[in-house]
């Protein structure tokens, strides 16, 4: 088991390593972009990374804290279903309406792989290889899409 610095320490270094390894990687607009803390540009939309000790998982959440106005947007991206699992190659989770880690009211559009460890550095090339298609594929999406979701 890690001390709570230790498990702060592995992470900041995956989260480093993957950083470097994107950061030659342009946007699908051509752009230099920050892939951890990737910057969607609508208020209440965020693409997300986790890692812990058993799983990964990418997401996009909606944050709003209108349930209904939260809604609406998932109702948005419902309508473009078939264009982000086509882009992204593959299905992903919908919850609509979901608690966060903090109990907040979210809902998400996620995909996750398990089992794999952040804290185990023989599993970061199954996490870039996770995180690294999806995230583009998420950048490619969104850079079609993002027009339709700005207010």
């Amino acid at each position: 088991m890690y001390s709570k610095d230790q498990a702060s320490q592995l992470k900041q270094a995956f989260w480093t390593a993957f950083g470097q390894y994107m950061s030659p990687v342009l946007s699908a607009e051509g752009l230099r972009t920050n892939w951890i803390n990737y910057k969607t540009g609508v208020k209440h939309i965020y693409f997300r990374m986790q890692a812990d000790n058993k799983t990964a998982s990418i997401s996009i959440d909606i944050t709003h804290p209108d349930k209904e106005l939260q809604q609406l947007f998932f109702e948005q991206f419902t309508a473009y279903k078939t264009m982000l699992h086509s882009t992204l190659n593959e299905d992903w989770e919908w919850q609509l309406h979901t608690a966060d880690e903090y109990g907040k009211t979210v809902s998400r559009i996620y995909t996750s792989i398990s089992p794999v460890s952040i804290f185990q550095k023989e599993d970061w090339p199954k996490l870039i290889s996770f995180f690294k298609p999806r995230i583009i594929a998420l950048d490619e999406f969104w850079s079609d899409v993002q027009v339709a979701f700005e207010v």
